[in-house]
């Protein structure tokens, strides 16, 4: 049995496409919120028992893994350590995490909270060793799609209502952005292949190339029709400025680690995943105007 946290999210809906698209025939418990639309689910003709609770909830956690031998936790790295735990005590043979490439950044504010995480995740194998638990840690770049997102969606409606754009230093940063649709196959290729293929490997999952922030931005003006002016903002102006709104707003508003890892260099090889398991994600040109179209 397959234990899913987060498919009504942003990837975790691609993911039960794909187990739709595949005609998954294992049974299937999802954990979701009251309030979660669950319409893909109950149409998907799988067969999947919801469990209806707050994932914040360690109990929940606990009930949903009664029973199961697969896990596929999309939903937020910092519940990864408490579904470790459980998956371990119910002994279950294989778990996918899916993390993030943020733990990768040269900012400590960016990357400490995610160390931490993985070193009580390792704490717990390490503890629990003699069950040989297979554990897989996915890690994708910055996720864009549809509107959900909280990346693109941003840049898109920025560059819409603004004739004079801000860019940190020029734009030059390299990013590697990553379509939700790539990652719903990812997650499937993932959970289906061969262990003796992926037994305890981490995985990049990234966009197709590496792109300069500022041809990302120009994409964006061009597939609105948008004469956009993009005016260049030292990263140390930028930061600034994000601190004074931080404490003008009283700590409300923060989004100095934003504009630091603007200027900060988000590009990672997929190489590994595409040997494993034929990853190939889609050109992100043609991933960002099926986004612009959505908002148009």
């Amino acid at each position: 049995m397959l234990l899913v946290t987060g498919i009504t999210g942003h990837s975790g809906r691609y993911f039960l496409k794909e187990l739709i698209k595949h005609n998954y025939q294992e049974k299937i418990k999802c954990i979701v919120r009251k309030s979660s639309d669950t319409s893909l689910l109950d149409n998907s003709g799988l067969n999947i028992e919801k469990i209806v609770g707050d994932i914040n909830d360690e109990e929940t956690i606990a009930k949903a893994m009664t029973g199961v031998d697969k896990v596929m936790h999309i939903y937020n790295i910092h519940h990864s350590p408490a579904v470790v735990k459980y998956a371990l005590q119910n002994e279950v043979s294989k778990v996918v995490l899916v993390h993030t490439t943020g733990i990768f950044s040269k900012y400590k504010n960016a990357s400490q909270e995610y160390e931490e995480v993985e070193a009580e995740i390792n704490s717990l194998l390490e503890k629990n060793k003699e069950k040989e638990m297979n554990v897989n840690i996915l890690r994708p770049t910055m996720i864009y799609g549809d509107l959900c997102d909280s990346n693109m969606s941003k840049f898109i409606k920025m560059i819409d209502y603004l004739r004079i754009m801000p860019v940190i230093d020029n734009g030059k940063s390299l990013l590697q952005p990553v379509n939700a649709r790539d990652l719903g196959k990812a997650y499937y290729k993932v959970l289906t292949t061969s262990e003796k293929v992926t037994k305890n490997k981490s995985y990049i999952l990234s966009g197709d190339r590496p792109i300069k922030m500022l041809e990302v931005f120009k994409l964006i003006s061009d597939g609105l029709g948008k004469k956009t002016y993009f005016l260049s903002v030292p990263l140390n102006i930028g930061v600034l400025m994000a601190k004074l709104l931080k404490l003008i707003s009283l700590n409300k508003i923060d989004y100095i680690e934003r504009v630091q890892r603007m200027g900060e260099d988000r590009h990672y090889s997929h190489a590994q995943a595409a040997e494993d398991f034929g990853y190939q994600p889609i050109k992100f040109e043609e991933g960002i105007k099926m986004e612009i179209d959505q908002y148009k």
